[in-house]
């Protein structure tokens, strides 16, 4: 079964999440646990803890099928001490937030080196940070998203992916976010080469790492290094692709969370790739 949705406002509490992906006609969504663009932001309050999960079980949302996604300030692989302590602290609290909120994973880029030191450095200093917040937190998943390579993000090969993953220590709690627009604007080549990307991703990384999909449209093209989603079948991607994805049992079971920038379209969107589905 295909678990779609798209990354919903939390706005007003986190509770409106669950209320807001309903109204899309959603059985999975993403949401921010706390305002992305501040550092620090106030307590998750028992009220909105307990509401969340009352609307949760109203509405049939389970928490497999919830992606909160951390805030674009953090950058676990931060090449100075400052940056980095502040990152990890940030990403520490997000895990919490998950695990206050009951959810399964917490969805992240996996970082930058700001030109300021090699890649391969970076992708250490990931991996450390991963354990780092894994040892002061319990069962909740870090499923790393695949980026587009822009500017110095590491992520944008699968490679890096496998990197990270074998240095981070409690496999188990560890995992994948493919990211459609990102993994085309990266150089894979999915409207033309659909089985070889994905049987290089289960090559290099391992399919039983692959937790969720965000499911985006691109306005720029392939090996392009840059993040711009747009909506289903308005980009260059095309909906050839996405019907063929909604028919390709390996994304059943996982939540396939829409980012595109014209939320008006989200129902007409998740509709037609349920329809697509069957």
């Amino acid at each position: 079964m295909k678990y779609i949705g798209a990354h919903v406002s939390a706005s007003g509490g986190v509770e409106n999440a669950t209320i807001n992906a309903k109204q899309i006609g959603a059985n999975a969504f993403a949401l921010f646990t706390k305002n992305q663009r501040q550092w620090v932001s106030p307590p998750l309050s028992a009220q909105s803890i307990k509401l969340f999960k009352e609307n949760c079980e109203k509405f049939n949302f389970l928490p497999e099928y919830i992606l909160p996604h951390d805030s674009y300030l953090i950058n676990l692989g931060h090449p100075e001490q400052e940056g980095l302590d502040k990152s990890r602290l940030a990403f520490h609290d997000e895990m919490s937030r998950c695990e206050q909120l009951g959810l399964k994973m917490l969805n992240f880029h996996p970082g930058s080196h700001l030109n300021k030191e090699t890649p391969e450095a970076c992708l250490n200093r990931i991996a450390e940070s991963i354990n780092w917040s894994l040892d002061r937190t319990q069962d909740v998943i870090a499923v790393i998203e695949n980026t587009a390579g822009q500017g110095s993000n590491m992520g944008y090969q699968f490679e890096h992916l496998k990197y990270i993953i074998d240095k981070v220590e409690d496999k188990a709690r560890v995992g994948v976010c493919i990211d459609t627009c990102h993994t085309y604007t990266a150089g894979y080549d999915l409207v033309n080469q659909y089985d070889d990307v994905f049987n290089r991703f289960n090559e290099v990384v391992g399919w039983h790492y692959l937790k969720a999909i965000h499911l985006n449209d691109s306005k720029k093209p392939l090996a392009s290094k840059v993040d711009r989603h747009d909506n289903i079948g308005k980009g260059i991607i095309g909906n050839e692709f996405f019907s063929r994805m909604m028919k390709d049992s390996r994304f059943d079971n996982m939540p396939i969370i829409l980012e595109t920038p014209d939320d008006t379209l989200w129902s007409e969107e998740i509709k037609w790739l349920r329809s697509e589905a069957e």
